[in-house]
């Protein structure tokens, strides 16, 4: 509480792009599509804390740099286009190479 008042754990080993950001998915009951943040976007305001970021995949890796550079991640996916506030601090772990 006193470092930052949300944070969100993640492993790079398991994230994907749209885990990390977000990701359009269609309703089972009303096949309606509806936004789900990710990572980034459920600690707006906080820190999300990423472990294992030398396994992520590269192109995951690269979602989270609009986020990073812009604080905010743009979504035109299903008809859905909008952007969501990831107003984050990043603290990524790496094991040497």
């Amino acid at each position: 509480e006193k470092v930052a008042p949300v944070a969100v754990y993640t492993s790079g080993k398991g994230s994907s792009a749209a885990g990390l950001t977000a990701s359009v998915v269609r309703d089972p009951n009303t096949r309606e599509f509806y936004l789900e943040g990710g990572a980034m976007v459920l600690a707006d305001q906080g820190v999300v804390c990423i472990d294992e970021f030398d396994k992520m995949n590269a192109n995951d890796r690269v979602a989270i740099h609009e986020a990073m550079e812009q604080q905010t991640i743009s979504v035109a996916k299903a008809g859905i286009t909008t952007m969501l506030n990831a107003r984050t601090s990043v603290l990524a772990a790496a094991n040497p190479v």
